[in-house]
């Protein structure tokens, strides 16, 4: 009989890539996933974004056969809830106020990035039930109030619902490929006033002298990365007050993850003044960071929305994730989906209160979804 275990094994580092990357790509897939790559949580960790010092305690759980790794659930031990775009502060003030602790939790997802993906890393039901029985068991073990899985498919979360996890949904706007052969093609498809608004954001940035530059791979030096550093920081410090990637994690992605790095580059005479930066895989380009460092009007709408839309076009990509929140993205061609997250609370009177909040939740965001597509952009059929 086979041995099966379960353990905390710590930092993506002692972990290592092969046997990361065989749970996160079983299949060794030419377009794997960027954020479930040990690639990418090796930089979060090595460049001191996600480590203790910042409250992100890496504690990835791993099930091991025979001491050969077979699934894995890539988590940490958390002391606040920056950096996880799935918000429990209400949650956290409430159970406080009654004389709980809420912190530390424990966090299963990518660190800074509202991304689905696969969360339980694993080749089969089995393993990956058993990551979601070794989870719940971790927060007691650990000390931790919670277990919260973010971000995770939804396959995954009826899977973790069936086993007592509690279940949300928000929702985030995806951009669509529906075959076009330019973004005039995509254009087309639009309702004429929104397409003249479109046309409109556009040329007021190519009026101001504006160009792209799209880099990948080797076309990235160190000169780009501290550019685009200058922008993060720029926007990041008004928008959060502390940025959470440190300029160290923007060299490692681009010397582990370069082929997979998309970075869009504004000009204008000369000189660069903002960007934006994305992942490519599974046929997808994700947007994740901005910034800039001159103020032009729709300049943020072009670098991130409109250029993504152009690269993936041009690239066969079928779609583009452009991040988390922001209705205003529905009308530029962005559409609603649904987005999950899993959640194991220990104590039963706080997890009996978030239940009964995240029923009548679920079904104002399902409403909420369908109301927004219905005013979509597109031009309606018939």
């Amino acid at each position: 009989m086979s041995k099966v275990t379960a353990r905390i094994a710590g930092s993506a580092a002692e972990i290592g890539p092969a046997a990361w990357n065989a749970c996160a790509n079983p299949g060794g897939a030419p377009d794997p996933h960027p954020f479930t790559r040990y690639e990418f949580f090796a930089a979060c960790e090595g460049s001191g974004s996600a480590v203790p010092e910042t409250g992100w305690l890496p504690c990835h759980l791993v099930i091991e056969e025979d001491g050969v790794t077979r699934g894995l659930l890539p988590m940490y031990l958390k002391d606040h809830s920056r950096g996880e775009y799935v918000f429990d502060h209400a949650w956290a003030e409430a159970f406080q106020r009654a004389g709980g602790r809420y912190f530390p939790k424990l966090q299963a997802g990518v660190p800074f990035t509202p991304v689905t993906g696969r969360r339980l890393l694993a080749a089969t039901e089995e393993t990956r039930n058993a990551l979601l029985a070794a989870g719940a068991a971790a927060v007691g073990q650990l000390g931790a109030s919670s277990l919260h899985i973010t971000f995770l498919t939804e396959a995954e979360w009826n899977a973790a619902g069936a086993l007592g996890y509690l279940r949300r949904t928000d929702r985030q706007f995806h951009w669509e490929n529906r075959g076009y052969g330019s973004f005039d093609d995509f254009l087309a498809a639009l309702s004429s006033s929104k397409r003249k608004n479109l046309r409109k954001e556009r040329a007021a940035v190519f009026a101001e002298g504006v160009d792209f530059e799209w880099l990948s791979g080797a076309d990235i030096g160190e000169a780009h990365w501290d550019i685009f550093f200058e922008f993060y920081m720029d926007t990041g410090g008004r928008k959060w007050g502390t940025p959470y990637l440190t300029r160290a994690f923007f060299s490692l992605v681009g010397e582990s993850m370069g082929t997979q790095v998309v970075l869009i580059l504004a000009r204008r005479n000369g000189r660069y003044i903002a960007g934006a930066l994305n992942f490519r895989g599974e046929g997808t380009l994700y947007g994740r960071n901005w910034g800039c460092t001159e103020h032009i009007p729709f300049l943020h709408f072009e670098t991130c929305y409109y250029q993504a839309i152009e690269y993936a076009i041009a690239h066969g990509l079928p779609r583009v994730e452009a991040g988390a929140q922001g209705e205003h993205k529905l009308l530029r061609g962005y559409m609603p989906a649904a987005t999950y997250s899993a959640h194991w609370i220990a104590h039963p009177g706080l997890r009996r209160a978030v239940a009964d909040y995240l029923e009548g939740e679920r079904e104002a965001i399902a409403e909420h979804i369908e109301a927004l597509a219905e005013h979509g952009p597109f031009r309606k059929e018939g």
